[in-house]
């Protein structure tokens, strides 16, 4: 399997041009592994005129599909409802992933994804963690230090519109060393989080596309420019949103979020760190009731796609609010939008009233 380097370290939120996607295009090789999974019946097979596309999960089905437009058929390993982080491969699904012309997905996430795309064999990969940068993961219990972001009461309802916005993340990691621990390293893999670092996937994802049908190559520069154009929006919007609170901190149910704390001034803290799974310590579910009282937390955000009983749970103990904060890990009918754009949007909606933004 070739390997595809088009990284991009920015963090600018500057709109991807001709350019660097053409650039991006003549680096191409192809990559490697991990994505969020299905069941075997996971999507539909190609067998149209299309580009055989297979995405591990919504995030990167929703990059294909974007940019692929019309030239694409895409199918994906993760079924709607389905928590990826709970994929099983079947046998079907990793022979789906060698006869596909492109398959896009995201390393580090999901163990059963990363080692059916190496059994695969597939030649035109695309990982996304190779496409931007990764951070250590903050905020859950195995890592979680709260002295070393205790906020003073001067630092609540401060303007963070330029602090933390649009700069790159103090702990970048080489190639070599992220992506490929199945139990993810330290690393926080949810990049598609953070709009700036997913407009850096997409730019990728075009060029792979691009590099796959080259016949078809202007329409993917031009639909990953429009794509990249509406992400850049979107981080607006955040920043704008954000740019004054109340407080800065929220609880979430786990560690999904960080990459968007970082990236607009705020503070998560979640009940279990990178695993949804794990169940939280005693001493733990103590340490977010001070935390939420120091911080002035209001809010207690659980997801659509587990159980939300710790975080009803501690809410109920605190006397909080609940209200959902979708990883938009899958988009199913529970779900705050339609598709990435708009689950986004009502992430900023329900932050913006735990956070007393103004």
């Amino acid at each position: 399997m070739a390997v595809m380097t088009a990284r991009s370290r920015s963090g600018s939120r500057s709109r991807i041009s001709a350019t660097a996607l053409a650039a991006g295009v003549t680096a191409l090789g192809l990559f490697a592994v991990t994505g969020c999974g299905s069941d075997d019946g996971a999507g539909d097979a190609g067998g149209g005129d299309g580009l055989d596309v297979v995405a591990s999960f919504y995030p990167m089905e929703f990059l294909a599909e974007r940019i692929g437009g019309e030239h694409v058929e895409v199918s994906t390993l993760t079924e709607p409802g389905t928590d990826p982080h709970d994929l099983d491969i079947g046998a079907q699904q990793t022979a789906r992933l060698s006869e596909a012309d492109l398959v896009v997905y995201l390393a580090g996430l999901q163990p059963a994804v990363d080692e059916a795309v190496e059994q695969s064999g597939a030649e035109h990969v695309v990982e996304a963690t190779s496409l931007t940068t990764l951070a250590e993961s903050g905020g859950g219990e195995e890592e979680h230090a709260h002295d070393e972001h205790e906020h003073g009461e001067e630092d609540h309802g401060h303007d963070h519109g330029d602090e933390g916005h649009g700069h790159e993340h103090d702990h970048e990691h080489s190639e070599e060393e992220h992506g490929h621990d199945h139990d993810h390293g330290g690393l926080d893999p949810h990049i598609w989080l953070d709009p700036v670092r997913y407009a850096e996937v997409a730019e990728g994802v075009g060029a792979a596309l691009a590099e796959a049908d080259p016949d078809h190559a202007a329409d993917y520069e031009r639909n990953t420019a429009d794509l990249t154009a509406e992400l850049a929006a979107l981080d607006e919007e955040f920043a704008e949103g954000l740019a004054t609170t109340e407080t800065d901190t929220f609880i979430t149910t786990h560690a999904a979020f960080g990459y968007l704390a970082d990236r607009y001034g705020l503070h998560e803290e979640s009940i279990t760190g990178l695993d949804p799974e794990s169940e939280p310590s005693g001493a733990r579910m103590r340490e977010l009731q001070d935390i939420a009282e120091a911080d002035n937390v209001s809010t207690v955000f659980f997801e659509t796609l587990i159980s939300d009983e710790t975080a009803r749970t501690l809410a109920n103990d605190l006397g909080l609010e609940t209200a959902v904060l979708d990883p938009v890990e899958g988009i199913t009918e529970e779900s705050p939008g339609a598709d990435y754009l708009e689950v986004m949007r009502a992430n900023l909606d329900a932050l913006r009233e735990a956070l007393g933004a103004s």
